[in-house]
């Protein structure tokens, strides 16, 4: 890890008021879960059903085969991991005197566990779920019951419920799109981290920096390293914690 460009980076983030970071996968891979497009990710591994994990967690299929989606979604959705570094020195530095806003494309929830109060979450939660008939809210423990196959609803016994995660074939939320797209807007500070910039249309959201300085966090090269600032091909835990370190909080 270059220690010059920590320094750098720590005195980019001092003098930043309004900080984004715009956070893929790769930030997770961290606390122990896979990502979807590294060569041991979801998506170049997974083989056991014959099918794409894209088909897999589209709505299409969802609606038409309950039964494998969960299998599938049980074992790569409902682990019991912890925060790490990354997200432990967003909420840090959330709590400094920085307005930082966290744009994400994971489901997990690590960054509100370690703390993060300001967090947009582009692909929704695996945290929440409700009935696709009746609306009524279950937390994850009843999915996580493998004794029920397809999780049924038990308030109107005929809706199956699903996870507040939007899947292949739906659309983004249109307020939470709008607040993340505003945050970048308005940054005077992107930091991108452990994303590829592949999943559209959330990859296209940091097309609207308009601000001073972009920094790259990502162990492969992105699209946007040409144009960052300062580039790390190193842990992101490792470098927001060396930031935080330096900035003594």
């Amino acid at each position: 890890m270059n220690t010059e460009n920590i320094t750098k980076l720590a005195k980019i983030v001092e003098n930043s008021k309004k900080i984004v970071f715009f956070g893929g996968a790769g930030v997770s891979t961290e606390s122990g879960l896979k990502d979807y497009r590294s060569k041991d990710g979801i998506y170049n591994t997974y083989n056991k059903y014959g099918i794409s994990p894209e088909e897999i967690l589209s709505i299409d299929f969802f609606n038409e085969n309950p039964k494998i989606f969960y299998q599938f979604y049980r074992e790569f959705f409902l682990h019991n991991v912890k925060p790490n570094k990354a997200h432990i020195a967003l909420a840090k530095l959330e709590n400094s005197d920085k307005k930082v806003t966290v744009v994400t494309q994971n489901v997990d929830n690590l960054h509100q566990l370690a703390g993060s109060t300001n967090v947009l979450e582009l692909h929704g939660t695996a945290e929440k779920y409700y009935c696709t008939n009746c609306g009524k809210s279950y937390t994850k423990e009843y999915i996580a019951d493998k004794s029920k196959d397809i999780p049924y609803c038990t308030g109107c016994n005929d809706g199956i419920v699903r996870p507040v995660v939007t899947l292949y074939g739906e659309m983004l939320d249109d307020f939470v799109t709008e607040r993340a797209i505003r945050a970048i807007w308005e940054a005077d500070l992107l930091i991108i981290g452990g994303t590829s910039l592949t999943v559209y249309p959330a990859a296209s959201f940091i097309n609207y920096f308009n601000g001073p300085h972009l920094v790259v966090i990502n162990k492969e090269r992105t699209a946007s390293d040409s144009r960052a600032d300062l580039v790390f091909h190193d842990s992101i835990g490792e470098v927001l914690d060396a930031v935080c370190k330096k900035l003594e909080i």
